[in-house]
């Protein structure tokens, strides 16, 4: 017998004790895909047969059994599990991670069991409670299935199970080893015309055979639909045959929409609401061949709620995924994929308020979706909206290149409910999804990198760079760029220069470069310039307030002008010099940013001469004049020392000539026009 468990998932073997669940776990799954119940026991009391420790025993399962269904691994718990109360705990346990539970059950004759009981010496089971299992088992076998168990498979005799052979089959979602590449297809909403469009400047070539409409890629891609593929458009039926001749071919894959659902519903008899764009698909539907609609609601019924795909890199679903219900199955995961998280509430136009899930996602797959519409595609914490239906296009993500293709409608078929302005305005006011995430840094992290595999930061320079980050920093949605900081030669061994060049060519040298390229530097502050085309730009790109274009900031993250008057109106000159030039037409950008230096260096050292240096100037001077006044006094009774007071004088030149050249170069810059602003390279 063939026994089919699907991976990962939670199998749950039951049978009275001396049935065999032991022998069958050790013989079909590895050691550590097993839990059992008397190892719990004794691992609590240090005794397999302690009976009193069976309730702190099965804490212990139930946690192990929790903490490797979260992982996503296949879970065996080896336990008795004769009564339904035994495994409605289970149940309740696969059903918290998404995950299916199968029963396997050893139904063997109770004189069997007890005798394997006898021929042991580690177990003192009485024959009575062997029966009292053995009858409470078959009492509850015919409502396995209705206590939450995916299958039921149940050996009658020890012929059976000795036979069984367990196969493992992926969940359905599992589909990671398809690499692709793929064409990943929006809301379609029976714009046939517009799906031909898009497919053809996708690549594709699209032609007629016996069995229907045909389309292929020269170059292997396969396409994959995002749902709704039916209602409001012109020609529903055309895009159900089309894409299920795709899907039938294995040019496709396709995930149900909440609109195809509602339909599945009403094409099988159940009270539907004929709206939002029903009432056209099933008038287009009478004009089909009688047989068409139950093929169209064969595919539907049989498409899986989402895919995760490319080892893991991308998940497709229709109103997206979040990470804990990715790869997994259960009514909430196929809620999510079709509905996406709604609040329970409806906004003035009567459609249902919608969590924005992207906005937390940090998963490593990149999710795909549609389902909200949206002004256009943008990419969200790794997580991308094509549904931009009623935008007027039909968008297409070619994946791994991540190139957004559009083809525009060819007239508004269908007036959204809510106006497409109200839904840019949402979308533009919503908090910032890139909005700092404390548990984002918190303790020790790996950071992915592209030229290294990850770059380890530890708890007590995570907690230090948010101190600084908290207390000093800009808004970091403005830190899209910090410059590297230089390196300073050796100091010279000899001569008087502090550096010389000489140690910067033996460096360069002892590294093996044989060719070094000077530049001149200017000497200027380091300062990094963000600028943005206008405040919808600011906003848009980097979800800033209050009418700001663009910062000024130093390599170190902070603000460059202490005032900030001073330094929105440093921003609004550039602005205006880079929209002089003609940038944002030329570059088809609304944003730039210049790693620069600002000229001259004084203009920033304003308050660094005011702060530091001249406090030490002034403290200096009144501690050596009273100091050589003391002296002068003990000079006149006999005590003082020539040596020292000439040592003193000469610390108080030094002094005079610090204070005299902080102070020829501590002027003010009272205008603006003084200021010049170098590329840096």
């Amino acid at each position: 017998m063939k026994i089919t468990v699907p991976g990962p998932s939670l199998v749950v073997l039951a049978g009275p004790s001396g049935s065999g669940k032991s022998t069958f776990a050790r013989r079909h799954f590895r050691p550590t895909e097993v839990i059992s119940s008397d190892y719990c026991r004794g691992l609590v009391s240090d005794d397999e047969n302690d009976l009193s420790a069976t309730g702190d025993a099965f804490d212990v399962l139930h946690y192990i059994a929790s903490k490797r269904l979260a992982g996503r691994r296949l879970t065996v718990v080896d336990a008795t599990s004769v009564k339904p109360d035994d495994r409605a705990g289970l149940v309740a346990l696969a059903r918290e991670h998404h995950l299916l539970a199968a029963a396997i059950v050893l139904d063997l004759p109770p004189r069997l069991c007890q005798e394997r009981n006898e021929s042991r010496d580690d177990r003192d089971i009485p024959p009575q409670v062997v029966r009292r299992q053995s009858q409470a088992l078959r009492r509850s076998l015919r409502d396995l299935r209705r206590e939450g168990f995916h299958s039921v498979t149940v050996l009658g005799s020890p012929e059976e199970a000795d036979a069984a052979v367990v196969e493992r089959q992926p969940l359905w979602p599992d589909r990671r080893g398809e690499s692709g590449p793929f064409d990943i297809i929006g809301d379609v909403h029976g714009c046939h015309d517009e799906l031909v469009e898009l497919l053809g400047a996708l690549g594709w070539e699209l032609g007629s055979g016996s069995a229907g409409p045909e389309a292929s890629h020269p170059e292997g891609r396969k396409a994959v639909f995002l749902g709704d593929l039916v209602d409001r458009g012109p020609r529903s039926p055309e895009v159900l045959r089309l894409v299920m001749g795709m899907v039938e071919a294995g040019t496709a894959l396709c995930v149900p929409g909440n609109h195809d659902v509602k339909l599945l519903r009403k094409l099988q008899g159940r009270d539907v609401q004929i709206t939002h764009g029903l009432a056209e698909t099933l008038e287009q539907l009478e004009r089909e061949p009688a047989e068409f609609a139950g093929e169209a609601a064969a595919f539907i019924g049989g498409l899986v709620s989402h895919y995760v795909l490319d080892g893991g890199n991308l998940v497709v679903a229709h109103a997206g995924m979040e990470e804990a219900l990715q790869g997994r199955a259960s009514g909430r995961v196929r809620e999510f994929a079709l509905y996406g998280e709604t609040t329970g509430e409806t906004d003035e136009f009567g459609l249902p308020v919608r969590s924005d899930w992207a906005a937390a996602y940090r998963g490593r797959a990149a999710v795909v979706y549609g389902h909200t519409p949206v002004p256009e595609a943008e990419w969200v914490n790794g997580t991308i909206n094509t549904g931009c239906v009623f935008g007027g296009q039909l968008t297409a993500l070619r994946y791994p290149e991540r190139e957004i293709v559009q083809v525009p409608a060819r007239q508004v078929w269908c007036e959204p409910v809510r106006p497409l302005a109200a839904a840019r305005e949402a979308a533009e006011s919503r908090p910032y999804a890139d909005l700092l995430d404390i548990g984002d840094i918190l303790g020790r992290r790996v950071v992915s990198t592209r030229l290294h595999r990850g770059v380890a930061i530890r708890q007590e320079n995570a907690a230090a760079a948010l101190e600084v980050m908290s207390r000093f920093a800009l808004d970091p949605r403005w830190l899209v760029y910090l410059p590297p900081t230089m390196a300073p030669s050796d100091t010279a061994p000899e001569g008087e220069e502090l550096e010389h060049p000489r140690e910067t060519f033996a460096y360069y040298r002892g590294q093996g470069v044989s060719r070094v390229i000077c530049q001149e530097k200017h000497m200027g502050s380091r300062a990094v310039i963000l600028l943005c085309r206008d405040e919808a730009a600011a906003r848009r790109r980097f979800g800033a307030g209050d009418g700001e274009t663009g910062v000024v900031y130093t390599r170190t993250g902070r603000p460059f002008f202490s005032d900030p008057d001073r330094g929105r109106e440093v921003v609004a000159r550039l602005r205006a010099a880079v929209e002089s030039a003609g940038f944002w037409q030329r570059f088809d950008s609304d944003w730039i940013c210049l790693d620069a230096e600002i000229m001259p260096w004084s203009d920033k050292a304003q308050e660094l001469l005011r702060s530091q240096y001249a406090p030490a100037g002034a403290a200096a001077s009144a501690g050596l004049e009273a100091a050589l006044a003391a002296l002068g006094q003990a000079g006149a009774r006999g005590g003082g020392s020539d040596e020292l007071a000439e040592h003193l004088r000469q610390r108080q030149g030094c002094v005079s000539r610090y204070v005299d050249a902080y102070r020829r170069y501590c002027w003010s810059v009272d205008g603006l026009s003084d200021l010049r602003i170098a590329p840096f390279h």
